[in-house]
């Protein structure tokens, strides 16, 4: 008994041993430099997907449709995604690539978070201020500890109730404060981002396991894949052909939304996430609402009021409050999963 103490005592101290010397060779080999490197692709990332909803504004004044421009975005970006997933798909040896089944779900998964999820946002966007778009968007956090919840039976935390509150209050705000968001168009608009915001969030739960099983690339060029495909169809089933051709001064714009709103941040963030883990991205991502409306009164010239004031200090304070709570290093027993 006494020896094979003494064996299991040896092997955690060998496995300690071993364990001790990783976080300064990390920082050898990953200096500060690193990690602010890491901060800076994550804004950067931020900041580009954040100028979205205002280059989908720019190309609607060109009367080009939801299905349209989803088409065309989808028709430009999906090469690039799946020229990197087929390099991923080599790079993994015959054990290790995803069985069929995975392939399956991460298409369906990919389709509810790429197609449906974005042609929710570009409709609500027709007519819908981009500041808005962008803040009710955000709040879809809380939606994944919902879901999580009423679905998977996960913990329902204070914080995130708290959180969740005063970000609903800040959009109650910006709508009953401002008479022109009160009406019916723009009413509609913010039911169809917050019908995005609700199947962004349950593309979130439903993807983590299958990022797990195929690797972040992979899944996201085989969900991307997915969604262009059905963007494709969805456009080709109620649309001529000659529609996919938009008109000669929106072209730029398009390619703008495509490569910098898309593809682009898409690496960024993934760049960013593999120096600073996940919970640092969230953080930094609270900068987006701000840069969205920060371009959309320059650009656009929509209005920035108290309403606007008031509703994205509750926004921002309510996911800041939740994404700082929620992130914060946790003691985790033997078998619990650790932060991501």
């Amino acid at each position: 008994m006494a020896t094979g103490d003494g064996m299991c005592a040896s092997r955690r101290a060998s496995r300690a041993a071993r364990a001790r010397p990783m976080i300064p060779m990390m920082t050898e080999t990953h200096p500060r430099s690193w990690r602010i490197a890491g901060f800076a692709l994550s804004a950067a990332g931020a900041m580009l997907f954040a100028i979205k909803g205002v280059l989908i504004k720019l190309i609607y004044r060109y009367g080009i449709d939801t299905t349209s421009l989803l088409a065309m975005r989808m028709v430009l970006a999906v090469p690039v995604f799946a020229l990197v997933g087929a390099y991923q798909w080599r790079r993994l040896d015959r054990e290790g690539r995803p069985d069929a089944r995975t392939i399956c779900l991460a298409m369906l998964v990919g389709i509810l978070g790429y197609y449906v999820s974005s042609w929710l946002d570009f409709q609500g966007l027709q007519t819908l201020d981009a500041q808005t778009e962008r803040l009710i968007l955000f709040t879809y956090p809380f939606l994944v500890i919902l879901f999580g919840r009423m679905l998977f039976g996960h913990p329902l935390r204070a914080h995130a109730l708290i959180g969740a509150g005063l970000s609903y209050v800040g959009l109650f705000v910006m709508f009953a404060g401002a008479p022109t968001r009160a009406g019916a168009a723009m009413l509609i608009g913010g039911g169809f981002v917050a019908a995005a915001a609700i199947t962004f969030a349950l593309y979130q739960l439903f993807a983590r396991e299958l990022i797990l099983r195929c690797g972040a690339s992979l899944f996201t060029a085989i969900a991307m894949s997915a969604a262009g495909l059905m963007a494709l169809l969805g456009f080709f089933l109620t649309h001529p052909a000659a529609a996919l051709v938009p008109p000669r001064g929106a072209w730029a714009l398009i390619l703008a939304l495509a490569v910098f709103a898309t593809i682009v941040p898409a690496f960024l963030m993934s760049a960013g996430t593999a120096r600073i883990g996940a919970q640092g991205t969230a953080i930094v991502s609270t900068i987006s609402p701000i840069v969205t409306i920060v371009v959309a009164i320059v650009v656009l010239g929509e209005p920035f009021g108290w309403p606007e004031a008031v509703g994205t200090l509750c926004v921002l304070g309510g996911v800041g409050l939740f994404s700082l709570i929620e992130t914060r290093p946790r003691s985790y027993q033997a078998g619990e999963e650790g932060p991501a």
